[in-house]
């Protein structure tokens, strides 16, 4: 089976431990915590028991190690992710608001993860993956952007599929330059699976059709439309599913939807059928939010049946 391919930024997550604690006074934080958009969805993909493999940077410190040392014990071939003798490992403190909403303080910029490069090895493995996931968050450089467009024409020549997923802050929406590059990957893109609004964004129409319409134009071959707690649709040329989530209290939704598309497009590697694919990959999106920390909730298959083994007798015995 040939490998699962990302690349982009390896951070650590610092949480503040209560509700409605902010940056501006002195308070607990809970962490390290391994993260970094592309790391939480690879970290997924390695779960699920398929060859997943990260090109990266993290600096020399123990941000980096306790980040290395979560992929490895998921299984994730760290041989492409290099370590920084003068840059540390980026990082990300994030608090919480009483709505759900959530403040963050970066350090990636001037951290390793600014530092991701396409060597010999990396340039070998792209051409011969079998899907190289693109995370949005991971496009915030011109240089970065240069990367992203070199790795996808090598996949492309080695003949393997694209998968896309936005995660995009609504502020870049409205940088042309941004956007002009999301159009780019998306004519590239065979899997793509935006949140929310970023379906009619990214496509500039106001309808779902419409937005499917105009994929289907440029070639993209499946879309899922990641919905948080009211679930995902999957569209292809031919079919329509939707697939409601799994109701849990919800703990921390950081890394929610990488987990969700790791878990997807893993199934998909695998040959399941997109019903399954969608099912596996909402219950590891709920086990996700019911855990502090982004990866922290990772999954295997076994798990996840185990999971919505569970949840249906729950729900069965609190409807009887």
């Amino acid at each position: 089976m040939k490998e699962v391919l990302t690349l982009g930024e390896i951070l650590v997550e610092v949480m503040a431990k209560n509700i409605g604690q902010t940056f501006t006074k002195a308070g607990e934080f809970l962490g390290p915590f391994p993260s970094g958009a592309p790391a939480i969805f690879i970290n997924q993909v390695a779960k699920m028991g398929v060859p997943a493999t990260m090109i990266g940077c993290v600096g020399k410190d123990d941000f980096g190690k306790v980040c290395l040392t979560r992929l490895e014990e998921s299984g994730v071939d760290c041989r492409l992710i290099e370590t920084h003798e003068d840059r540390p490992t980026g990082t990300a403190f994030v608090t919480y608001h009483q709505d759900g909403n959530r403040d963050f303080i970066f350090n990636i910029q001037h951290s390793a993860a600014s530092l991701c490069r396409l060597n010999s090895a990396a340039i070998m493995a792209l051409q011969n993956c079998s899907v190289f996931h693109i995370m949005g968050s991971s496009i915030n450089t011109p240089d970065m952007i240069g990367l992203v467009r070199s790795a996808i024409a090598l996949v492309k020549e080695g003949g393997g599929l694209i998968s896309f997923d936005p995660n995009v802050r609504k502020e870049l929406l409205k940088d042309p330059v941004v956007v002009g590059f999301f159009n780019e990957v998306l004519s590239k893109t065979d899997i793509f699976m935006p949140s929310g609004d970023e379906l009619l964004a990214l496509t500039n129409t106001e309808s779902v059709e419409s937005a499917l319409k105009a994929l289907w134009v440029i070639g993209v071959r499946e879309v899922v439309l990641k919905k948080g707690q009211q679930g995902c649709d999957y569209f292809d040329r031919n079919n329509v599913i939707s697939k409601p989530s799994f109701s849990v209290k919800e703990v921390d939704a950081t890394g929610a939807g990488d987990t969700f598309g790791g878990t997807f497009v893993a199934c998909r590697v695998l040959g399941y059928p997109p019903e399954r694919s969608l099912q596996l990959a909402n219950a590891a999106g709920a086990l996700a939010v019911s855990s502090m920390g982004p990866m922290e909730g990772a999954a295997r298959e076994g798990e996840l049946d185990v999971f919505i083994s569970n949840w249906h007798t729950q729900e069965e015995v609190e409807h009887a």
